[in-house]
Order: structure tokens, then sequence, then C-alpha cells
């Protein structure tokens, strides 16, 4: 009973998607968490995606995590963001029932084979000659296990603050973890202080919504999995209003008993996404902010007040915020606070998640210096396919920055480090025109087909629709239109008209003109369609975009292929870069501390300038 492959540590997005991973490879994985009732608990706002976040749950959903499809199931809203830019910057979003979401993830997990479960604390790991051999939980009680994945979130020696008030725990009603934090600095890890914030949550029934803009889901919402899940056939509205000089002049009189002005919080804050006091102390010319009034779930009146994260005390946060239209009568559920946890930063990671310190041993996730839960959905799966290939003497899956979102994420934390909470950023992605929402599934899962991960159907479903989509761009390449077929159309979309005839491709190049709309307008393409079986939105997205940008992406192609001779340009990991006396002080001292593994990392380490790449670049030639 007590003998496992992996032991996984907490049963955040981090730790499920990890435990998913290695069970669904042939691990056998116990899942270890101090609730069992919070499995991926929405910590903060209910709602999944968002800018470049989107983007790594369709990688998680094509890499065989579960994170999409069960966003999928229980999401309340869609809305796919940026519309207005280009499709690099297009990013899924969806609003969730916070309750089902927690629900649905624990089903998935109770029907996935080889994952077992126990509620409890973990206070020690096992190790013997430097590898990982077991993990002592807060019941005494050992589990043998030959590989260990820690997704502690905000949980070590977590410390929430409420104005003067603080206590202990991991969130709101959730005891911290103690003494794990200190027995892995015994092993020799470093290890710092993070603090993020939540909002308050209030009572829908005391808002007056008529004095806010309403945001709906889109109208044809989408989805986040690449499998079948089910169409979204009702949807909940957010609702958007602000904040004002007068509130802002409330907020003020309660700085003086403020944690982080005051001192009292050590750990650095999110700088993408600042309390509310910190929002009006950096923006003092700023007169009002945006607050996002969320809906927690189908069937409760409680809002979420996306904007308004604050560690203020209680009484100034109410006081202010009755101040804000539509909130004149306001009832609230729980004030907003703030938390302070351990992380380690993660320049002691490898690129596989496997710390450089114990052998066997993974983090994932906030324990990282990451925000967000996609994020740490992700660290998870990438941990959790790894610490599977590593116990079988298999070859580590590591995902390149040309290739996922999941690549960039990971080679920013390992390469540069982290002293405030990382959140992902379609700018943080130099290739993010490859790395577009819509084709994870082409990019991905036949690598995760190849690993046992993902399944055969995937597979499958993912060359069918790319054989549906190339052939629907090999028609529009080769077909010509004649005036008179195109050029009504042309004259509705406010467009020059063609004086002879032209291919179907180029003339779609035209930014006023849309697939959809030449598939409706013209006969035989539409016939063609209907054929083929192309009437499909996300083929004829597909489809369009490629013959939009296929300079562009062309490009970007020719850009990696450059970059990727520095990647394949190794550097040992026992190399002394002290010997190199050409290379700058700090330059040697990084790069003693980091380790790169190719050319490529170096360049990418802050203080590690081109003329200390082309120092290393002699040497290798030598």
């Amino acid at each position: 009973m007590n003998k496992y492959d992996i032991v996984v540590v907490g049963a955040g997005h981090a730790g499920c998607e990890a435990a998913a991973a290695a069970a669904n490879m042939g691990s056998k994985v116990l899942l270890i968490t101090m609730n069992m009732m919070n499995m991926a608990q929405m910590s903060c706002n209910p709602s999944m995606g968002g800018i470049a976040k989107g983007q790594i749950v369709r990688e998680i959903d094509a890499l065989g995590g579960y994170s999409g499809i069960v966003t999928d199931k229980t999401m309340i809203q869609f809305r796919m963001l940026n519309r207005s830019k280009g499709p690099a910057m297009w990013s899924p979003r969806a609003q969730n029932d916070r309750v089902l979401f927690s629900i649905e993830w624990r089903n998935m997990l109770e029907k996935t084979a080889n994952v077992d479960f126990w509620q409890d604390s973990v206070v020690d790991i096992l190790v013997k000659q430097g590898k990982i051999v077991g993990v002592k939980t807060g019941l005494g009680i050992d589990f043998k296990c030959k590989s260990i994945i820690l997704a502690n979130g905000t949980f070590l020696n977590g410390l929430i603050h409420i104005g003067e008030k603080k206590f202990s725990g991991g969130r709101m009603g959730d005891r911290a973890s103690r003494n794990l934090t200190e027995k892995l600095v015994d092993f020799g890890f470093k290890s710092n202080r993070m603090k993020t914030g939540t909002p308050v949550r209030v009572d829908g029934r005391t808002l007056n919504f008529n004095k806010m803009v309403e945001q709906p889901g889109d109208v044809i919402p989408g989805k986040f999995s690449y499998i079948k899940t089910p169409e979204l056939r009702a949807q909940r509205s957010c609702w958007l209003t602000y904040t004002s000089s007068e509130v802002h002049e409330i907020l003020r009189t309660g700085f003086d008993k403020s944690p982080m002005f005051s001192g009292r919080i050590l750990g650095r804050g999110p700088r993408y996404c600042p309390s509310i006091e910190d929002k009006i102390d950096r923006f003092s010319t700023k007169e009002r902010h945006q607050l996002f009034i969320e809906p927690e779930g189908w069937d409760t009146v409680e809002f979420y007040v996306n904007g308004f994260s604050s560690s203020l005390p209680e009484d100034i946060q109410f006081k202010a915020l009755r101040k804000v239209k539509g909130f004149e009568k306001a009832k609230f559920f729980r004030p907003g606070y703030a938390i302070e946890y351990d992380y380690f930063p993660p320049d002691q990671l490898n690129f596989s998640l496997e710390t450089k310190v114990v052998e066997n041993l993974y983090f994932a996730g906030q324990i990282n210096g990451t925000t967000g839960y996609e994020e740490a959905a992700a660290q998870g799966l990438m941990a959790g396919i790894n610490a599977h290939l590593k116990i079988r003497n298999e070859k580590e899956f590591i995902l390149n920055r040309s290739e996922a979102y999941i690549g960039v994420l990971i080679d920013d934390l390992i390469t540069k480090g982290t002293e405030e909470p990382y959140r992902m950023f379609t700018s943080r992605a130099e290739y993010r025109l490859l790395l577009r929402q819509d084709n994870a599934d082409q990019r991905l899962t036949r690598l995760s087909n190849e690993l046992g991960l993902a399944s055969k159907q995937r597979l499958d479903l993912v060359v069918e629709k790319y054989v549906k989509v190339n052939s629907l761009v090999d028609y529009l390449k080769s077909i010509s239109l004649q005036p008179d077929d195109i050029n009504g159309l042309l004259s509705e979309k406010d467009t020059p008209p063609i004086a002879q005839k032209q291919k179907a491709a180029t003339i779609l190049l035209r930014p006023q003109l849309f697939l959809p709309d030449m598939i409706d307008h013209i006969e035989s393409i539409k016939k063609m369609a209907d054929d083929s079986n192309w009437l499909y939105s996300d083929i004829i997205e597909e489809a369009e975009l490629i013959i939009k940008y296929e300079s562009y992406i062309d490009k970007e192609k020719e850009l990696v292929e450059k970059f990727s001779k520095l990647e394949t340009m190794s550097l040992s990991a026992d190399f002394d870069y002290s010997k190199l006396v050409s290379l700058s002080h700090e330059a040697r001292e990084k790069l003693d501390r980091i380790k790169p593994r190719t050319i490529g990392q170096a360049s990418r380490i802050s203080g590690v300038s081109p003329a200390d790449i082309a120092v290393l670049i002699v040497y290798l030639g030598r």
C-alpha cells in the first residue's frame, strides 16, 4: 500500500495535472493533499485563460492534460480576447463555476487509473545518497516512492494579512504547510518570500447592475479542448464599473495600517496584477481604475470583484467599495487579503523541472515563483511527464521556445530566474505567430502521443483536421475567380473590385474580406466546402489564418531555423567557466550558477553579453 512510483504533494492545478499525466503514462501515483474537497481550487478569480494564458491551456489540452476539458465542462462564459488584433494575440478566456470546476477535477482524477489519494500534510522528504526514497506525513506515515513532485502553491509557511491582522494559512479557510521549507533548506536549497492577493467577495443581490456596463460572452462561444466537449448553450454576463477619486481618498486613509506599506509584508507581489492600494499609490494621477464584476457560478449570488485586490483593513475596503457605482448597498461575504509564502528561485531546477540539488525531486507551480492557474498547470504537466520518464531511464521531454508557450515559461524561469511572481504574456514569446491558440494541437499532440500520453484518438483528430485545412488552402490557391463572381462582395466590403480573374487566396489577403463571407457569397466554393466536409469553424479559421499570414509565418520559421543553430551548440553541465578569463566577471558568475545547456540558453541569461557569447563560440570551435 505504501509504495509508489511518484508521490505528488499538493492538489492545486499543478499537482492535479502532474498526477494525471504521470498516471496516464503508466506510473503508480499517490496524490497527497490536506483537503480533498478543494482539488484544483480556484483560490483567486473563477476563470481560466486570458492573454497568453489561454494559449497555455490549449497547449496543456493538446498534450493530453485535463485543464481544457474541465474548463469546457464548467464554464459559464466564453470570450476570445484581442480579436481586434492579429491572430498571434487572440487568447481564449472562460469564466467558470468555481465549485463545479473543483468537483469535475476530482471526478476526472478519481476515474484515472493508477491515481491513489491521501488526505494529510507532508512534513519531510526522505532522501538516501542524494536520491528520493519517500515522504513522511503529518500523521507519521512513510510512503516509499521513486520520485516526488512538490506542488505546494501558497501553502509553504503561508501568512495571511488583512490590515494589521495576520494569521497562518495557505489560503482563507485552509491551514499553512509547516516544516517543509526548513527541510529543503537543510538539503541546500535557497528559498525566499513572495506575496499575492485576492479581492473582496460580494452578494450579487445587493448590487445595482443597471449602473454598470454589461460584458456578455461571445455570440458563438468557443472551447478550450480539441476533443469533443459540451457546447456552451447559455452564458452569464460579467459587468464593468470603475473606482473614483472619492474611492481612492477613502482607501488612502488606511495606508498607515497597510501591511504592504508598513513593511510587514516582506515578499514581492505581482507587478501586473497589483492590489488596489498599490495601483492608486503607483498611478496617483489616474482618477479611476476598472473593476470587473464576475459571477462565481451558475447558481450562486456570490460575485468576485476583479481589480479590487487588497490587504487594507476590512472596514476601509467595505467603506471605499460602497462608493463605487452599483455598490452603494453592497453586502460583503469576505474582505480581500494578501498572502505571503515561501518559494524556491527556479534557477535551482533543470529544464525537466527536476531539482539540481536532489535527484528525482521536482518542483511545479507557485513554489517556482509563478502566478496563475495556467502557468502552474503547465509546470505540473511537464513535471509529471518528466518524473515518469526519469524513473524509467527514458529521455527527458523538453519543449523549445519555438514549440510552445510552455517552453517559453520554463526557459524563462530557469534561465532568468524570478524575484517577483512570474506571469505569462504574449510579449514574452519571440515566435508568438507560430504559437497561436488555434494550432497547439498541430504543434504538440504528435509529440505527446509518441510519449504515450495523448491518445491515438486525439492524434487521429489532429490528422483529420489538418488534412481538411490543407485541402481547403490548396483549393483556394488553385481556383480563379472572375470579376462577376466576387465584385459584388468586394463592393459590400468597401474594397476595390477586380478587373480580371484572380486566385481566391490572393483576393482573401485583403483585410476587409473573410473566408466565411467568400464561402457564403460564391456558390461553387460553398458547394466544394460542403462536399469536402470543410464547413467547421476551426477548419475555416485555420485555413484563413494560413493564407493571410503565410509570409509572416514563413519569416518566423526562418528565424527559428537561424537561432536553432545556437540551441544545438551544447555546453557541458560540469564546465568550469572561471577558467575562461575572457568572459566578464558577471558572465562567469552567472554561467557557473545556471549551467546553461546550450549557447542559445546562455545568450538569454541576464548579464551575459554578445561578447561573452562570442568567446564561448570561439572556445567551442577550438
